[in-house]
């Protein structure tokens, strides 16, 4: 029977008493395929009691989605709920606010279980250090109870593999940004760039697309939508109309210095 965990607070242990502390994984589970994770990632997550992982409030999780069918019958559940996702402008101190407070809540209940002793994996999709939820942990909890991070597949190298050509040759330069940005620095940074990934895009195309063309290379734009998933799509960037709201990662191949 699957039980979903209720906050709790942060153990101390008396001074002097000697207390046997359990370690919070950051497993990271590839860019969406359960078979694409590493083999340590498997290991932990089938063996785990206590699972916890990020959602937006009444869904799932796309985490918890990958993982569906390896979870022991045992397992604890322990949904992290944003209290906030695009509600409220970046810009806006109510979103730091209340962002850090939900974490402080995070850490109280991760370290109480990990200082009883308890193992807990977290659930993180694509790499935990990659623009991840799990890096607000992680940081948080230095000091305070033991960690340690499984690496894994990134969505971005998920997409690259589902358009079929490589991003980068050569001495190709890289550049990863974020959607968000504001659209001069999105100009500039594709302009001078061999290869591209942008993530985050949402509700930012329109503004992608804009900048896209500006730089002058409209045509060399590929959208990747639910990389190594079921639901996997790629179009070129002039042909997409809308893209999905999570899942969509813009791509400019390198065409660098080859054989």
């Amino acid at each position: 029977m699957i039980g979903v965990a209720e906050p709790s607070a942060t153990l101390v242990p008396p001074p002097g008493q000697v207390v046997v502390t359990g370690t919070i994984h950051g497993v990271g589970l590839g860019p969406g395929a359960c078979d694409l994770m590493s083999v340590r990632a498997d290991r932990l997550v089938r063996g785990a009691r206590h699972v916890a992982y990020f959602r937006k409030a009444g869904r799932p999780g796309q985490a918890r989605r990958i993982v569906e069918g390896m979870l022991r019958d045992d397992v604890i559940e322990y949904p992290m709920e944003y209290p906030v996702t695009t509600e409220i402008a970046l810009s806006d101190p109510r979103y730091n606010d209340r962002l850090s407070g939900f974490y402080a809540g995070c850490i109280d209940h991760l370290a109480a279980l990990a200082l009883g002793g308890e193992d807990v994996v977290v659930l993180c999709e694509g790499d935990p250090f990659f623009y991840g939820s799990f890096m607000h942990l992680y940081t948080r909890l230095q000091g305070v109870a033991p960690v340690a991070v499984v690496p894994g597949i990134t969505g971005m190298s998920g997409a690259w593999t589902a358009s079929g050509a490589p991003i980068t040759w050569g001495d190709d330069v890289l550049t990863v940004v974020m959607g968000t940005l504001p659209e001069a620095d999105l100009v500039r940074r594709i302009r001078d760039t061999d290869a591209l990934v942008v993530m985050k895009i949402g509700r930012h195309l329109a503004k992608l697309r804009r900048a896209v063309a500006a730089a002058g290379r409209e045509e060399a734009a590929w959208l990747v939508e639910y990389a190594a998933m079921a639901e996997q799509r790629v179009t070129r960037l002039c042909e997409a109309d809308a893209v999905t709201p999570y899942f969509a990662i813009l791509l400019i191949h390198g065409q660098g210095r080859r054989p």
